[in-house]
């Protein structure tokens, strides 16, 4: 449902059901149950300019026989009874002056068991509590170099639990990226950066033997045409 009280200002809240069969077995050859959830979600979307605009949003997510990575038996999943995740979210996306677009996010995320023998209370692993991001690219407008453009972020993840029985941590970290693009009609060509500064970070974990490591520098070159 959407209600907009004024034309830069959109109200709006929705509800969801889902289902869905889980495949496999537990380590012991049990079969798994269905994996059932609720999702309901209230926000506020605002135009700031007619190309600039901002979401505030508030959800809630309820699960049910989730599966997890079984913290003893490596390869196997386990199923937890109950799940919930709730948090705010805030979006800035648009173009703040001719040329120099921006896409920002911030979130608050309380994930955790809710209901199980063994993890009530829990957090979720893998699910930082705090996390923002900020991509901004600037294309200049005209001249010999029109075309040209751009692009710089930071992205920043929060400590984080590494497995679901809570043992251990993932910490947090705060990753650069860059770019630099051209395009002309229907040519394009850049070069994408991750992780400019070559940080080494842990980007999840399913238990204390499978940590996985964020990817090193990488560039990427890419040319396309449009047809």
């Amino acid at each position: 449902m959407v209600y907009q009280p004024i034309p830069e200002v959109s109200l709006y809240a929705s509800y969801t059901r889902s289902f869905q069969q889980v495949v496999g077995t537990t380590f012991d050859r049990r079969l798994f149950k269905p994996e059932r959830g609720t999702q309901w979600e209230v926000g506020v979307k605002t135009d700031l300019t007619d190309k600039l605009s901002a979401t505030l949003a508030y959800y809630n997510i309820t699960r049910s026989n989730v599966l997890a990575d079984d913290p003893e038996n490596a390869g196997f999943s386990v199923q937890t009874g109950e799940q919930n995740s709730q948090g705010v979210e805030l979006d800035i996306a648009g173009e703040i002056l001719p040329g120099w677009k921006i896409i920002a996010s911030a979130a608050y995320t309380d994930a955790k068991v809710t209901e199980d023998a063994d993890f009530s209370g829990n957090k979720l692993n893998n699910v930082p509590e705090f996390g923002a991001s900020l991509w901004t690219t600037y294309e200049i407008q005209r001249g010999d170099l029109q075309g040209l453009g751009f692009g710089f972020g930071l992205f920043y993840v929060g400590e984080r639990q590494g497995d679901i029985a809570n043992t251990f941590t993932l910490p947090s970290y705060v990753r650069t990226d860059a770019a630099i693009f051209y395009q002309e009609d229907n040519f394009r060509a850049s070069i994408n950066i991750k992780n400019l500064f070559n940080i080494e970070y842990f980007e999840s974990a399913r238990n204390d033997r499978e940590v996985f490591p964020g990817d090193p520098l990488t560039v990427v070159g890419s040319v396309s045409w449009k047809f």
